[in-house]
């Protein structure tokens, strides 16, 4: 029996599996990668390879075994039609058998379109028939704070959001509930609404990158058309820009603000303080 992680050098499976070497010895584990090479870390400390790619079905053929559980991580490419992709993952790990499929989708509060695919991939799991459990992960904190230079140029935060909140986390919280989910029993059939404990104003955002940085930071509430018109300026395909706004128009209706208190019990500590991954950032 494997732990079997797809997009295991991503951002969030890199956290993963490092994570589940501190729980299980590395045989145990699977790391399917697309590029050998960018895990070869994770080779070299006893961990299991994988060659495969969402978009190859055939790579997945005989790559999970019956008892196994599997982490299938979203993918990322917005253009090549996700739910096909999951979909490759779903099937092969149905004609192995697999003990449980975890699934890293968005809170179900959450109506903006990057939901949509989400949905389609749940429904497609849960017609499958397999033991399943969706991780219906919140925001992160790294989708503002890495990328802090247009914030700290201009000396401003600009979002669509009003005066919405957020409860994000960092991707190692949401990996920790991921492990959890992943080393333990009881958790078939499950869904857990994960999101930061505390939620924040894109208000309280800038002022805290204003106590850290000692420079006056305001928050720039703007349209969502002003919105992207920024960020077409920036060079923000224009697909992508729209799902950018369409996340603000969310966390200005508060569908982004998640209270289940799921995350931190998953992952058995409170989660990261935004405060915390600000500092992180800043140093970095």
């Amino acid at each position: 029996m494997s732990i079997v992680v797809t997009g295991a050098t991503g951002h969030l499976g890199r956290h993963v599996v490092e994570q589940l070497l501190e729980k299980v010895p590395a045989e145990q584990i699977t790391a399917v990668v697309r590029d050998e090479a960018k895990a070869a870390d994770f080779a070299a400390r006893g961990v299991k390879l994988a060659v495969a790619d969402y978009n190859a079905p055939d790579t997945f053929d005989g790559l999970f075994a019956a008892g196994d559980k599997v982490l299938l991580i979203s993918g990322n490419e917005f253009d090549k039609g996700r739910v096909q992709q999951h979909r490759v993952v779903i099937d092969a790990a149905r004609s192995a058998g697999v003990a449980l499929l975890a699934y890293t989708s968005a809170p179900g509060s959450l109506e903006a379109a990057l939901a949509d695919d989400h949905r389609a991939t749940e429904e497609a799991l849960l017609a499958s028939g397999l033991p399943y459990s969706l991780l219906r992960n919140g925001w992160y904190h790294e989708n503002y704070t890495e990328n802090l230079a247009p914030v700290l140029e201009h000396d401003a935060v600009v979002s669509a959001a009003g005066e919405g909140r957020v409860s994000s986390a960092s991707r190692a919280d949401y990996a920790a509930a991921a492990v959890a989910v992943l080393t333990g029993e009881g958790h078939e059939n499950t869904t857990y609404e994960l999101g930061g404990d505390v939620a924040w104003s894109f208000a309280e955002y800038a002022a805290e990158l204003s106590r850290q940085t000692g420079k006056e930071i305001a928050y720039n509430a703007v349209t969502g058309e002003a919105l992207k018109g920024i960020l077409a300026g920036a060079g923000v395909p224009a697909p992508f820009a729209e799902i950018l706004v369409g996340v603000d128009a969310s966390i200005e209706k508060g569908e982004l603000v998640v209270s289940s208190g799921d995350l931190s019990r998953l992952a058995g500590r409170p989660t990261t303080p935004l405060a915390e991954a600000v500092a992180a950032a800043l140093k970095g």
